[in-house]
């Protein structure tokens, strides 16, 4: 397992603090791996939204492939 260091600044840090206090977290560490997760999963979510906008191609590979 890795460690980070992460500069915070005032405002960030006041964030952090509000959601311990809210019980988001255990701890910062812990905050920060939920924070991490919650962003890749929003990732993956735009991913898939920007995957199902991309043209579909149905036919004849072959002629498909001329096309291109």
């Amino acid at each position: 397992m890795s460690t980070l260091s992460v500069p915070l600044t005032p405002e960030l840090e006041k964030m952090m603090e509000k959601l311990l206090q809210d019980g988001v977290a255990a701890n910062k560490a812990d905050l920060a791996r939920k924070a991490i997760e919650k962003m890749a999963e929003e990732h993956a979510v735009q991913v898939v939204l920007q995957a199902q906008k991309e043209p579909t191609l149905r036919g004849d590979l072959d002629e498909l492939a001329k096309k291109l």
